[in-house]
């Protein structure tokens, strides 16, 4: 049987000894801060991997989202939310109205929402970068920028 490597993303940061206990059942990596977790679980679909994770860990541990590690042949990442009962019967709502599974429903409000922030981030890069050359030369920007890029950041970036 094959093994899915799984992401857990937490809604909290995990005390030390709430890390050991859910270790103790089933191996875990963690982060520096206790926030995200890998794990190796054997099953045959990357989906009944997330779903025998969340049911092992789920009540132990304040999980927000499981996630697949690596993407699949078509480049999708599988996405496993468990959504509160209210915010669920909204999603089933709103797909129902647009004649579509909750799941196509939030995958398709997924892409819209990456692309509109795909869109928003170039939009700002293009108007940093107008700002940039009204005061400098682009030769001078670009050594700039090749400078910058070479360089080890002492600490990440924001």
């Amino acid at each position: 049987m094959p093994h899915h490597a799984l992401e857990i993303t937490l809604t909290r940061p995990l005390p030390p000894p709430a890390l050991h206990h859910a270790a103790r059942l089933l191996p875990l990596a963690a982060n520096h801060d206790a926030t995200r977790l890998m794990a190796l679980i054997a099953a045959k679909t990357p989906q009944r991997a997330a779903h025998r994770l969340r049911h092992r860990l789920g009540t132990r541990l304040p999980i927000d989202v499981i996630t697949t590690r690596y993407p699949d042949a078509s480049h999708n990442v599988l996405l496993n939310i468990a959504f509160p009962p209210a915010v669920h019967a909204a999603i089933t709502a709103d797909a129902r109205r647009a004649q579509q599974s909750p799941a196509r429903f939030l995958e398709l409000a997924l892409h819209r929402a990456l692309a509109e922030h795909a869109d928003r981030e170039t939009d700002r890069l293009d108007r940093a970068e107008r700002q940039l050359l009204a005061h400098t030369t682009p030769a001078y920007l670009l050594a700039a920028v090749g400078h910058a890029l070479t360089r080890l950041p002492e600490r990440p970036l924001p």
